[in-house]
Formats: structure tokens, sequence, C-alpha cells
């Protein structure tokens, strides 16, 4: 690395600063909560960002914040891996595979049949329907950017990452009450969390919340409809290029995110039984820390007042596309357990 380049990144890891040391102390005082009260801490640290929201104003803060939300997340997904064996996904089983991908083929579907039925353009009922079905506000930005630009196609990314990013807060403290109701088991309760909350952060915190089981179970399901993203990208691209006469956007993501591939490495390696039992309770205890830290980071940005500027069909849309894939994950279960 060269002396520009080693500026350049410390330059950049000072702004990171002031936004990681507030999330840091949110995640501290959760973690406190969570062993006075014997509650969750990812539920406490949710709370405590949401309450705290108005420091996310702070420029000096926004960058922290944003790296707590989404490197810092991805970072303790990825370690969860070491959690898991090839025994756990056995447990998932093909069938839950096969229905995911029935799952968000029917939810993209009816995103485009509300956009229809609301009057509203067809790309808004694709950005709500993908990023409901597949992984929240990463997948409407996603399948933003191989969308046909349009002078509406960035407020109607905003108004989705805003609207799901809210609904799956929202199911973060909701879902885990309704699969109690519902009677399901550890393994059912997470399968339903992770086939049906939008964010990766939302459905860890939901998962685990209930017990390590159903936290497992809920991750795997999770990572198994990121999974899904390329394939969704890829089609909506060629889609937007037979329609645009070879005008579409370019694929650019990767075949698959990076923690997710790191997730599944961790995993096959912890598989194979070489690990010593201190580097696996250590791997878990560092990723419970980044996890704590990044629904610190995750509550801090989610603002309750920009709701209020969404407009009432894009929310409608949000709200009954969410509801529609709860329906359909929940039915599923039931009809097969």
């Amino acid at each position: 690395m060269t002396t520009l380049a080693r500026v350049a990144a410390f330059e950049h890891a000072k702004t990171l600063i002031p936004g990681l040391l507030v999330t840091a102390l949110v995640a501290m005082a959760a973690a406190f909560l969570g062993s006075h009260y014997k509650g969750s801490m990812l539920l406490f640290a949710l709370l405590l960002g949401l309450a705290l929201h108005f420091i996310s104003d702070d420029r000096r803060c926004a960058a922290g914040i944003q790296f707590a939300s989404s490197t810092v997340l991805r970072l303790g997904v990825a370690l969860l891996g070491l959690r898991l064996t090839i025994d756990h996904v056995v447990a998932v089983g093909w069938r839950t595979a096969a229905a995911l991908m029935v799952a968000v083929a029917l939810t993209i579907a009816f995103g485009l049949l509300l956009a229809r039925l609301f009057k509203v353009e067809s790309s808004l009922g694709v950005l709500v329907g993908g990023a409901t079905a597949i992984c929240g506000a990463s997948a409407a930005l996603a399948i933003s950017s191989v969308l046909p630009k349009s002078p509406s196609l960035e407020r109607d990314t905003t108004l989705t990452v805003v609207g799901v990013t809210t609904l799956s807060t929202a199911a973060m403290v909701v879902y885990p009450l309704v699969t109690q109701w519902l009677g399901f088991d550890a393994v059912m309760a997470g399968k339903f969390i992770g086939a049906t909350i939008h964010d990766v952060a939302q459905v860890v915190g939901a998962g685990y919340s209930l017990s390590p089981e159903a936290g497992d179970a809920a991750t795997i399901t999770k990572l198994m409809r990121v999974a899904l993203l390329m394939p969704v990208l890829v089609l909506v691209s060629l889609v937007v290029r037979r329609r645009s006469s070879g005008e579409g956007g370019a694929v650019k993501a990767p075949l698959l995110p990076w923690f997710t591939v790191a997730f599944v490495a961790l995993m096959l390696l912890n598989s194979t039984g070489w690990l010593p039992s201190t580097v696996q309770s250590g791997a878990s205890d560092v990723s419970q820390a980044f996890l704590v830290l990044a629904i610190a980071g995750v509550g801090l940005k989610t603002s309750l007042q920009d709701v209020s500027q969404l407009g009432w069909r894009p929310v409608a849309m949000i709200f009954l596309v969410t509801l529609g894939l709860a329906f359909l994950s929940g039915g599923y279960l039931m009809a097969t357990s």
C-alpha cells in the first residue's frame, strides 16, 4: 500500500470514529439492560437506537452509524457460520429452499399486480416486491441499479427503503410474538422469521431473541433468500434490456454477497470438527457483540417521522406485500408441519 493510500485509509477511518462510538455506547447500554432485566440485548439495542435517532442527523456520526449497520452487521452474520454445521442446513430441508423460490416469485408478482391496481409505475411494484421478498433495503438498492433511469426512480427507491426498513423493524418485535401465538417450535419459528422479515439485521435479532435454535434456522432461511437476489437481478436486467432495446442497466453486483460466501465457508469449516470449542465460543461472543452494535446502528438510522412523508400508495403496497408474504409463509409452515 502506498503512502497516499495509507493516508486516505486513515482519514476514512477517522470519519467513522464518532458514529461508531455513539453506536457502541448504545450497544453497551443495551447489553447492560439485557443482562440486568434478563431480556434481549438485540431488542434493547433497537429500541434505544430508535429513541436516539436524532443523533444520526449529525454529519460527524452518519458515516460511523452506516458502517455499524452495514459492514459490522455483515461481519457478525459471517461469524455466525461458526455456530452452524451442515446438519443444521439438513434440518431446514430442501423443501424450504424450493418454497422460498416460489415465495419470492409470487411476492414480486404481487407487487406488480398492486402497482397496476394502484396505478403507479411498474418499477415501484418491482422494487416493493423484490425488497420484501429478498432482503429489504439492500435488495431495493440493488434492483434499482438495474432498472431504467427515470425521474421517479430515485424517489421510489427512497420510499421503498424507508418503508421496508420501518416494517422490518416492527416485524422484529411482532413476529416472534406471532410465532408463539401460532404454537411454532423453535425451528418453525426461525423458518417463519427468516422467510418473512425483510432485512438481515432484523431477522437475526428476532430469531435469536427467541432462542439459539430459532436464530440459527432464521439465519439460514434468510441467507437462502439473500442468495436469490442475483437471479432476480439478472432476470430484471434481461427484461429491462428487452423492453428498452438493449439499453438496460448492467448487473454489477457479485454473484453472491461476500458475507453469504463467508458464512457458508465458515459453516463448512465448522462441520469438519477441526475447530476447538474455544474458537467456536470466542467467535460466537464476537458475533453477538457485532450484531448488537449493528442493531443499534439500524435503530439509530430509522426515522419514524419519515413514514408520514411516504404517501399512502407506497405505504399500502409495502404493507400488503409484507402481509401477503407472512400469510404465504405461515400457511406453508402450518400445512407442512
